[in-house]
């Protein structure tokens, strides 16, 4: 499931089973605007946004992503001003009732939603950014930010957004011919939202992994995501030279605490590193320091190999900076726009993308209405193969199989895959449990929760490509005895044939333990260096939970899917680390593996070492030797005692070159360094 920062700014909640009467919603009338939910693996919804007689302003958007259903209604009113002063969402997200509320009376704004409530002094030409609702909303804020001076907007309840013009296109034909234009919009996100609007400045599209076209318009979806891309990429080209730096001679990091060979912690270390390489590692009093070489003094401080993000669905280009400042030198992106995934990797491979190395997956799934976005699409089993040979011939890495892929198909498409040497993971397609699906070629299992589905009853599986695969783990994990079968035997296989597990525990976090307006802990460090927007979105809660079930109920059953993850560790099934996230995650992730009963050097491997081997890499990058490629993090603090400090980074080194971590958090639209926490 993918989350980024992006989304939650924008007010897109991710979808869940319904609380609220959809059919008490209302129903656009035929003369309203009118917009396809959809990605490149098809149509996913339909929003649409009208002003009534009165003048109020309506937005309804409807959408079934992946088996989870949202239905949200907006109605709001102007003020004098022009901007929103009385605002009423109404619907269901996933963490239940959408219900919000704004409203500004005797010069006070005051707000209340699933997450917060709050009021301040409304002094004139600010506007809401709601916590939820539809697109409608957000494509009020992008007419009122252009019609402003300067395009610039103060926010409410905090922030400022900016636009500048990206670029141009026409699309449509003869009468329906349009010239577009696309700003980006910062404020809302850590990085630059790029939004479409009309000749006008009324809003025309929103295009990402998940789009919002207007209904005819459809077609152009493609065009746009590459004229985005393209003006886009003229900006991550620019910043290159400004933020990584080639050294002139070698570089020494001196008296450091150092996390040698992938396996442990040595105190009072050299490593110099020249032309790319690590040279030297070494106690600080007999490593040689060369002559002319850059020293960068280390004393209390932590040397530790560039981390890996193993579930890491790269947004877009302006993610890099921001990966990079969390010590991220190299991520598995385990399904994306498959164009993208290849431009983004002959950019950087030329020295115009500032990034980690990224290692793809093809993402295939099966048609229906539960698939997933961005995915490539097989309606047969030839159709699969023929994909299985496309992930090989566009250089990608492995394939990832998902939840509405045909299971008869599996074992012919794994063996397809091996033969051309990829890798092969994903979800479990539905009606399979894990064992089926390791019988059938899988070498590793996606995410904790599908691991967990080898104990669920028949009807969670057969249905585990929707809600079923959270909601039957949260039901049924608790009571599961993971010392008797059918777990006991399912730990043992995946042992032995070292079956890795990417288990995203971050995400059963988010999806299990929180209430609406609760802080999560993966986010609480870097509260106070965040757009105002996303950190409201840190407070989302977990799924609703069903009515016979408390949220005691689902909490109890993330500790038993954490403690699986200490028992596959226990066992020897190789675990890697990923945050199915923004990357701001990763280190909670391993925080929850040292509480699942990792030791910290064991948890920092599974970030470390243990993803660069499974993806082939562990002889070039991943570890503190000497040969290896200088991927290297500087870190306040010490991680053999506190999983935690990975997060205060120093400085940055990507095969031999030189980051100001600083630097890099101050494009990625982090303004302060994380706060400490034990």
């Amino acid at each position: 499931m993918r989350a980024p920062l992006v989304v939650f700014a924008l007010g897109l909640s991710l979808p869940c089973l319904a609380d609220t009467a959809t059919d008490s919603l209302a129903r656009p009338p035929a003369n309203a605007q009118r917009f396809t939910i959809m990605s490149t693996a098809g149509k996913h919804g339909t929003s649409a946004r009208w002003t009534t007689a009165d003048g109020t302003r309506m937005g309804r958007d409807s959408l079934l992503l992946r088996g989870m259903v949202t239905e949200v209604e907006s109605s709001a009113t102007l003020g004098r001003d022009g901007m929103l002063d009385h605002v009423v969402i109404r619907g269901h997200t996933p963490s239940g009732d959408a219900g919000e509320t704004f409203s500004i009376k005797d010069a006070t704004a005051s707000w209340k939603s699933p997450v917060d409530a709050g009021s301040a002094p409304y002094r004139g030409s600010a506007e809401y950014v709601a916590f939820g609702g539809p697109m409608d909303l957000n494509a009020d804020l992008i007419e009122k930010l252009l019609a402003s001076p300067g395009h610039t907007l103060s926010l409410l309840p905090g922030g400022q957004a900016h636009a500048e013009q990206l670029t141009t296109a026409t699309v449509g034909e003869g009468a329906a011919k349009k010239q577009i234009k696309a700003y980006a919009v910062t404020g809302l996100s850590n990085t630059p939202v790029p939004v479409w609007v009309d000749a006008s400045g009324k809003f025309f599209a929103f295009v990402d992994g998940l789009s919002w076209m207007p209904e005819g318009y459809e077609s152009a979806q493609a065009q746009l995501d590459k004229a985005q891309t393209a003006a886009l990429a003229e900006h991550a080209k620019a910043i290159v030279p400004k933020l990584l730096k080639t050294p002139t001679g070698p570089v020494a990091f001196t008296h450091v605490r150092a996390f040698v060979d992938g396996t442990r912690f040595v105190e009072d270390q050299t490593v110099v590193v020249d032309k790319g390489s690590i040279a030297q590692v070494g106690p600080a009093a007999s490593v040689k320091v060369p002559g002319g070489a850059q020293v960068i003094d280390g004393k209390g401080k932590t040397l530790v190999p560039g981390l890996w993000d193993s579930h890491q669905h790269v947004p877009d280009d302006a993610s890099g900076p921001m990966l990079l400042s969390l010590g991220i030198t190299s991520v598995r992106d385990p399904g994306n726009v498959d164009e993208q995934t290849i431009s983004r990797a002959q950019r950087r491979a030329k020295g115009e993308l500032l990034g980690p190395k990224v290692y793809p997956s093809m993402l295939i799934d099966g048609k229906g209405p539960n698939t997933a976005q961005v995915a490539d699409v097989a309606t047969s089993q030839a159709e699969a193969i023929a994909l299985v040979h496309k992930a090989k011939d566009e250089g990608f890495d492995a394939i990832k199989i998902y939840g509405t892929f045909n299971p008869d198909w599996v074992k012919a498409t794994a063996a397809e895959a091996h033969k051309l040497g990829l890798h092969v993971h994903g979800h479990l397609p539905a009606g399979m449990r894990p064992k089926d699906a390791i019988d059938d070629g899988y070498d590793e299992i996606t995410h904790i929760y599908f691991v967990m589905m080898q104990a669920m009853p028949d009807s969670v599986v057969k249905v585990s490509n929707g809600m079923a695969r959270f909601e039957g783990p949260g039901r049924y994990a608790k009571d599961v005895d993971l010392t008797k079968e059918p777990m006991k035997s399912l730990i043992a296989t995946m042992a032995q044939h070292k079956i890795t597990s990417d288990p995203t525990l971050v995400v059963a976090e988010s999806l299990f333990m929180p209430e609406n307006g609760d802080l999560s802990p993966a986010y609480a460090p870097y509260i106070g260096g965040l757009p105002p927007a996303v950190e409201r979105s840190f407070r989302q809660g977990g799924f609703t939970v069903p009515k016979d079930l408390t949220r005691a109920d689902y909490r109890a059953s993330f500790a038993k899917l954490q403690a699986l993850v200490g028992a596959m560790h226990k066992a020897g099934v190789p675990i890697v680390a990923g945050t199915d996230g923004s990357g701001l995650e990763l280190v909670r992730e391993l925080e929850l593996y040292v509480q699942a009963g990792f030791t910290n050097a064991e948890a920092l491997a599974s970030a470390t070492i243990d993803t660069a081997h499974l993806v082939g890499a562990d002889q070039r990058t991943g570890s503190i030797a000497v040969g290896k490629a200088a991927d290297l993090v500087l870190v306040e603090g010490n991680p053999a005692e506190h999983i935690g400090d990975l997060r205060h980074t120093e400085v940055v080194m990507m095969d031999g070159k030189l980051m100001d971590a600083t630097a890099l958090r101050s494009e990625g639209g982090i303004s302060r360094r994380p706060a400490w926490f034990e």
